[in-house]
């Protein structure tokens, strides 16, 4: 059975960013805190992956070592058990949700970067496209983090150096994101860098989960 998961990007006010603190900042440390996390980061900044057109070869062709490699890269990429609660509702003090405490309080389609995919990752996509070099520029852990608004400022530099390419860049990017986006969709290499800027521009804080929503 498949699965359908979500990477959002929520602008939130300082004030809400507050509230999120003592629930979501935990959960995210207990994601970088678990026994494999840094293992599997650190080897995919050694080992980054080859083009993903030839991660799937055909049986008894495959390197073990290229496949454990892989693999690695897909466990530290998909959604962990911790932050998942804050969709789930299941934070262990009382019920609150992303889904109905987080985005369903979002105005506009502006304020929020939402990726939702079927049987895979928005952002497995977009750290194999991008690569381990300029997803370290990113802050929190595996597209999980929480800013206030003077965070946002802060990190913003380090933000637009990690998403910022040159045309030859962008098209090997592209190259590399094999998520398909229908019309009007906007894709995991964009939407990052418009929302920190514009939360930026704002005085905002933003809220990032990359969750699986069943």
């Amino acid at each position: 059975m498949g699965i359908t998961s979500a990477w959002s990007i929520s602008a939130h006010d300082d004030a809400f960013i507050g509230t999120l603190a003592p629930r979501l900042l935990p959960l995210i440390a207990a994601e970088r805190g678990e026994p494999f996390a840094r293992e599997r980061w650190e080897r995919w900044r050694r080992e980054p992956l080859p083009d993903f057109r030839t991660w799937w070869r055909p049986f008894g062709r495959s390197d073990r070592g290229e496949a454990d490699a892989l693999g690695s890269f897909h466990e530290l990429t998909a959604s962990g058990e911790h932050v998942q609660k804050m969709y789930d509702g299941l934070y262990p003090e009382d019920d609150f949700s992303l889904l109905t405490d987080v985005w369903d309080l979002v105005d506009g389609v502006e304020e929020i970067f939402l990726s939702v995919q079927s049987k895979e990752f928005a952002l497995r996509s977009f750290f194999h496209a991008i690569g381990p070099d300029r997803a370290a520029l990113l802050p929190g852990w595996c597209g999980n983090f929480l800013l206030t608004s003077a965070e946002v400022r802060r990190t913003l530099p380090a933000v637009e150096r990690a998403l910022a390419f040159t045309p030859e860049e962008r098209a090997a990017a592209e190259d590399q994101d094999w998520l398909d986006y229908g019309d009007g969709e906007e894709s995991v290499l964009d939407g990052p860098l418009r929302m920190w800027r514009q939360a930026a521009a704002d005085g905002r804080g933003l809220c990032g989960a990359s969750v699986v929503v069943y």
